[in-house]
């Protein structure tokens, strides 16, 4: 498993060895022990999985605040994203600041986002499958979001975005309060 770092602490890019024949591959996502011997130590407990029919469809950025927060592997089981993150741990240096990658069926790559980040991701292609696991379970009383255009990112979008009511309703970073404390370690 080659794991990168990013600009932003704590969030990490990993992509697992695949080993592949005539058949296909087999690639191992997610090894507890491996991961731990990395430092990076996470107790997942729900795997969710979405699909996104067209091209250009944009989910987020959403987040679950304590005592439900949720830290995530994100990665994409089938077509192409682009997978962003924002920063918005208070009193962070990265407060507000965000990084993106691609994850794709293809190259494999996987992002896992600690608590303490907005999520989103826009689909590059169409009939995008996501995969997920999350370190707590859903509560609908932690669910937020915040506006998919408030945080200057650089979406590769052709037009505007397919979005949800909720996402196109979500308020703006600047209005928005925090529910994270930066991390001691």
């Amino acid at each position: 498993m080659q794991i990168e770092d990013t600009p932003l602490p704590g969030l990490k890019v990993l992509t697992p060895a695949r080993f592949g024949d005539a058949r296909g591959f087999f690639s191992e996502s997610w090894n507890r022990q491996r991961m731990t011997e990395a430092g990076l130590m996470y107790d997942f407990v729900q795997d969710n999985h979405s699909l996104s029919a067209r091209k250009g469809t944009l989910r987020g950025l959403h987040f679950q605040a304590p005592p439900h927060a949720q830290a995530k592997l994100v990665r994409c089981g089938r077509g192409r994203l682009w997978d962003v993150a924002v920063d918005i741990r208070k009193g962070a240096a990265t407060y507000g600041q965000w990084f993106g990658t691609e994850l794709s069926f293809d190259n494999g790559r996987q992002m896992l986002i600690p608590a303490g980040f907005l999520h989103g991701f826009v689909t590059l292609t169409d009939d995008v499958e996501v995969v997920y696991k999350c370190t707590d379970i859903y509560a609908p009383e932690c669910d937020g979001a915040v506006a998919w255009d408030s945080c200057g990112i650089a979406w590769p979008l052709d037009g505007p975005p397919i979005l949800s009511d909720k996402d196109a309703a979500a308020p703006a970073l600047a209005a928005f309060t925090t529910p994270f404390t930066e991390p001691t370690s």
